[in-house]
């Protein structure tokens, strides 16, 4: 029987959990380095978490020199990352480039924009899409309210996930393992106002707040004088496919009301999503 690995993405039909038709043993392989290659992607992609070489060798009947020598070159480009201490090996961020760009084509763009332009209507305060890019945010829509202050999160623009409110709530839904790879050490926590976490500790205990809270907030760490709350977006699988967030200025709003709204449009996006 041949068998096929499950492996996140978005489709036109509106699903967000593709389903890969890469089989464990395709027929006549022309060139087998690059079949072994996206197989071995295509696998770690299905997983949960990081995984053992010698496990992607005996699931995919590889030879293990093979894959050794496979997944070294992987991560020598970014796409596979080695976990020293658990000898394991997950997705890098050029993997997640490559799903980011796939994300950011028309389906997620054309089902989220009007969700977000009628969330913003609702609140009177700017609101926006976002995907996960590696360990940045890269916004996909944009919906200004007038009168309102300025943004730096124009569609286009990347930003440090760990320092926005779009970013927490994606890193929230990621297995911990994933994240640990993104932010191995302080080298990974750039700032923009001096603000926000610089360590793994502290984005660990900041995750583990978002979780326990439902949502993510951000309170002058992208833009001094600016705050956002963020909620993920989720495809089948449970993985984070996206961010709904708004940001307003100085003014003392109800935090736990604009919160709702921003969870009540993910969640609608969820469903259109999944149809």
């Amino acid at each position: 029987m041949t068998r096929f690995h499950t492996r996140w993405g978005l489709q036109d039909t509106g699903s967000c959990h593709a389903v890969s038709v890469i089989p464990d043993k395709p027929e006549a392989a022309k060139v087998p380095a690059a079949d072994h290659t996206l197989r071995i992607l295509s696998y770690l992609a299905g997983r949960p978490a990081p995984v053992a070489a010698s496990a992607i060798a005996r699931e995919l009947e590889l030879p293990r020199s093979t894959v050794y020598h496979l997944l070294s070159t992987l991560a020598a480009h970014g796409f596979v990352l080695h976990l020293q201490e658990e000898r394991r090996w997950g997705l890098g961020t050029s993997a997640f480039e490559l799903a980011g760009g796939y994300t950011r084509q028309q389906p997620l763009a054309r089902r989220g924009a009007p969700l977000v332009a009628a969330l913003s209507d609702r609140l009177g305060e700017s609101a926006h899409l976002a995907v996960m890019s590696g360990g940045d945010v890269l916004y996909i829509v944009e919906e200004r309210a007038p009168r309102r202050p300025a943004l730096v999160t124009d569609v286009g623009v990347r930003l440090p996930a760990h320092l926005t409110a779009s970013g927490r709530a994606m890193l929230a839904a990621l297995p911990r393992e994933q994240v640990r790879a993104l932010y191995p050490d302080t080298s990974a926590f750039p700032v923009r106002t001096g603000q926000g976490p610089q360590t793994p500790r502290e984005l660990r205990e900041l995750l583990r707040e978002v979780r326990a809270r439902g949502y993510a907030t951000e309170d002058g760490e992208v833009a001094v004088g600016l705050r956002s709350v963020g909620a993920a977006v989720l495809d089948a699988s449970g993985w984070p496919v996206a961010a709904v967030a708004v940001t307003w200025g100085i003014e003392e709003l109800d935090e736990a009301l604009l919160a709702r709204a921003v969870q009540e449009t993910a969640a609608l996006l969820e469903s259109r999503l999944r149809r």
